[in-house]
């Protein structure tokens, strides 16, 4: 989970610098990058809250 916080935070800060055309395209899609990396810590993160018995669902009955 603290990699990907920190992928995301890289990616986030990557992605909102300004275009620099001297330098040529972009090669990584930062904000591609940014938006994968937080959904992967929002699952993790229910997946850990699951581990302590905190439903993180929509509140549906189990049978």
């Amino acid at each position: 989970m603290i990699a990907g916080l920190a992928l995301f935070a890289l990616a986030a800060w990557r992605g909102g610098r300004p275009a620099d055309p001297l330098k040529g395209p972009r090669l990584v899609p930062w904000t591609l990058v940014a938006i994968f990396a937080g959904a992967f810590v929002l699952v993790v993160g229910a997946h850990f809250l699951s581990f302590f018995g905190i439903e993180t669902g929509q509140g549906r009955p189990r049978l």
